[in-house]
């Protein structure tokens, strides 16, 4: 044949049914149905003819009753020479009936999806049972230049017979000639088309609800860019996912840049939310890795993405050249937080020559029966190669109390929905339920930010449908932004609610970092969150002296936590201070640490949240280490459960210990510049702990703006860990997944340098 036997990027060669594994390949007698005898570890002809014509390659899918193939003529366009689609070169849909371990070709097919060849082609069915095909379609001369349309085209139920082939209109749906589609269905009754589109560095992705008119495509850009888009994508989905969410694996065109870096994205991850419109991105691979051709799989069993690439041979170094084959890589991230480890990943298929290339998958989810198989082929030697992985067990945090990091989302921006929120007014935000976080997550983690308030006063975060509580979440004063960490149990509905007191109104903004699981805690470092209530209170005693002055407060054995509780969180307020200086948070008994927990300045109130073992006597220690006095305040929002933490997601106190300054190397740099630095492996954190809790301190800024934390290799959120002024020293805590190489980025956005520490309070224990 003439082109490889697992190839297109988009296509899918496996499929899973009654037990077995079962795939579309080539013999000497064309493609015909084979069975993977996973005892002899062999594929097994099985005798049923798909289609004989050697200049074909084929999508296929199971629907749970049939088997539908679509295969069609090729025609391969690339950058330096493009070709015209053949006419009279049919793509025909196959369909199969399955009994009693054998498959039996359905009378009246194959039917004809279009007249002309194409690169590639895909399939999918649509909730009314339509089959929907899309493919590239390329015309026109040497002599007059080439045009590429997108092309769709649907059937009858069942296959049965299809409609005139279309092509998507508009300027978008233009495409350089060596660019390609594929299409989904998804969100129980969508289907959606995504393609490559050099011309504007841009893949694209058209959406229509089942049933309506052929025409009716909303287009919008997936990603848009320089170097952003390239020929290989492929796409999956889950039906059973209420939120609708689309996967798609892209490679980028940066290789092809002479001034890329090596950490730029080779192979990114698209994630589509129905709920808000719009794609998440997140690095696969970097341009280091050498990877192309990705193929997904999901995992919902386990909450997981698998991704497999060809890159380079074990055996080689670098990267000889873009595109080079060898072996196929595995790569694994979690479904709510696709975070792919730095490096080439997993070798799971590689032979002596090397030339392995062209991975291929199923469009089903796997489950932990089926594994994941991955088919390959090797074209130097004309042989096809797989592997047969089991699946493991779930990375993800499960048991009630432990915590789930996420990437920072932002899911409440007054400024963009509700306006300001009044005087003594409030504003609630849907956490349960929405954006990956489950309906029954028991707490939430978030970054609150007051902006343009219009006079001083707090904010209290609390249980929607809760009574409001004495306590404060975040101190503020007329005209500044202040940031704070908050960790909150979840309300009704599912949702969190933010109280104003303050006189005027002030915009208020919550930027999500991670969940924990719902159901009674009982396993050692699981969150026992509580609604917040007042455990000191210096202004009802004695202000807390200078110069070393400590007061320590019960934090075990009182307010419903226990004895044996392992650390708490509570918000630290700093009030009426007579001078500028910072407070350092520890263990009662232990030596205090050269940490800072809130800096703040004379005569302004400040809060900060705070997560420390409790010491002595079920005690935490706060020292003050101004030269003027300062009043604390206490306020609790839950604990950690005593004992020795081994579940994935239980928490692990550290005594804080400094693991970044960069006042003893370089400030971190103006307009984006940023500073990465090592938590897991390190410093008692082990190399597999999912998310780590440190407080983050900004000094020596040279002009206002925030900084962005978030997990190495990922792309930057659209959100904020730290607002601050020029000249002044601002603290918040900060929880954040763990990235490549086990370490954390943090990003400058203002358009001076800035100094910044990193002091870690603890760690959660990965998978």
């Amino acid at each position: 044949m003439g082109n490889p036997p697992t190839e297109d990027k988009p296509q899918s060669k496996l499929w899973w049914n009654d037990g077995s594994w079962w795939a579309d390949m080539w013999t000497a007698s064309g493609w015909r149905i084979h069975k993977l005898d996973r005892s002899s570890k062999q594929w097994v002809d099985t005798g049923v003819q798909i289609d004989s014509r050697a200049n074909t390659l084929a999508d296929t899918l199971w629907d749970g009753t049939h088997l539908y193939i679509a295969s069609h003529v090729v025609t391969v366009s690339t950058e330096d020479g493009p070709k015209a689609s053949r006419p009279d070169s049919p793509a025909r849909l196959y369909k199969y009936s399955y009994s009693n371990g054998k498959y039996t070709p359905v009378s009246g097919f194959p039917t004809e999806i279009t007249r002309n060849s194409s690169e590639s082609m895909t399939i999918d069915k649509d909730s009314t049972g339509a089959i929907w095909a899309t493919w590239t379609q390329v015309s026109g001369l040497a002599t007059g230049g080439y045009t590429n349309a997108v092309m769709v085209n649907s059937s009858a139920p069942g296959g049965t017979s299809w409609g005139t082939p279309a092509s998507l209109s508009g300027e978008s749906a233009a495409a350089a000639p060596d660019d390609i589609s594929s299409i989904v269905a998804f969100g129980k009754n969508k289907i959606g088309v995504m393609w490559s589109d050099h011309t504007t560095g841009s893949v694209w992705w058209a959406t229509r609800n089942d049933g309506e008119s052929t025409g009716s495509w909303k287009v919008q850009s997936a990603v848009r860019g320089p170097n952003q888009a390239d020929d290989h994508l492929n796409i999956k989905s889950l039906q059973a996912d209420s939120s609708g969410r689309v996967f798609a694996a892209v490679k980028t065109s940066f290789d092809m840049n002479s001034t890329a870096r090596k950490s730029d994205p080779q192979l990114q991850l698209l994630v589509f939310k129905p709920g808000t419109g719009a794609f998440d991105k997140f690095t696969i691979s970097t341009i280091g890795d050498c990877h192309t051709r990705p193929q997904i799989v999901l995992d919902p069993e386990n909450n997981k993405i698998h991704a497999f690439q060809t890159g380079p041979a074990t055996t080689v170094t670098g990267c000889p050249y873009s595109g080079v084959s060898g072996a196929i890589y595995h790569k694994t991230a979690s479904m709510d937080n696709p975070v792919f480890a730095a490096g080439r990943g997993t070798p799971v298929i590689q032979d002596a020559t090397p030339s392995i290339n062209n991975a291929t998958t199923t469009k089903q989810p796997v489950t932990s029966e089926s594994g994941v198989v991955v088919l390959a082929s090797d074209d130097t030697d004309k042989r096809y190669w797989f592997a047969d992985l089991g699946i493991e067990g779930d990375n993800q945090a499960s048991q009630p109390g432990t915590f789930v990091p996420v990437n920072p989302k932002r899911f409440l921006d007054t400024r963009q929905s509700s306006g300001p929120v009044g005087p003594n007014g409030s504003v609630s935000f849907q956490v349960a339920g929405s954006d990956g976080i489950p309906a029954n997550a028991s707490a939430v983690v978030f970054n609150l930010t007051v902006t343009e308030a219009k006079s001083f006063g707090h904010v209290r975060a609390y249980p929607a449908g809760a009574t409001p509580p004495d306590t404060s979440s975040v101190n503020y004063i007329g005209g500044q932004n202040v940031a704070n960490s908050v960790t909150v149990p979840i309300g009704k509905e599912g949702k969190v609610t933010l109280l104003n007191t303050s006189s005027d109104g002030a915009h208020l903004v919550a930027d999500v970092s991670g969940y924990y699981v719902g159901g009674p805690p009982t396993v050692a470092g699981a969150f026992v969150p509580m609604v917040p209530s007042r455990l000191l209170d210096t202004r009802q005693t004695t202000p807390v002296g200078a110069n070393g002055g400590t007061v320590s407060f019960q934090a075990a054995g009182v307010g419903g936590i226990p004895a044996n509780a392992s650390a708490v969180v509570f918000n630290l307020t700093v009030a009426d201070p007579k001078s500028f200086g910072h407070v350092r948070a520890y263990p009662a008994g232990a030596t205090p640490p050269n940490t800072s927990n809130i800096n703040y300045l004379a005569g302004r109130n400040l809060a900060n949240s705070v997560t420390v073992p409790i010491g002595a006597e079920g005690k935490v220690t706060l020292l003050n280490t101004s030269s003027g006095t300062a009043e604390l305040i206490s306020d609790v929002s839950g604990y950690y459960i005593g004992g020795t933490p081994t579940a994935k997601g239980a928490f692990v106190a550290k005594v804080p210990s400094r693991y970044l300054d960069t006042r003893e190397s370089t400030p971190v740099g103006a307009n984006g510049g940023t500073v990465s630095f090592q938590t897991a492996g390190v410093g008692g954190i082990p190399a597999n702990a999912s998310a780590v809790v440190f407080n983050l301190t900004v000094t020596e800024a040279k002009s206002f703006g925030h900084v962005r934390a978030y997990p190495a290799g990922a792309t930057p959120p659209d959100t904020s860990s730290v607002n601050y002024l020029a000249g002044q020293n601002v603290a918040n805590s900060v929880t954040v997944p763990i990235g490549g190489e086990g370490k954390v980025t943090l990003l400058n956005t203002s358009t001076g340098t800035a100094q910044l520490i990193s002091d870690i309070h603890g760690y959660f224990i990965g998978g």
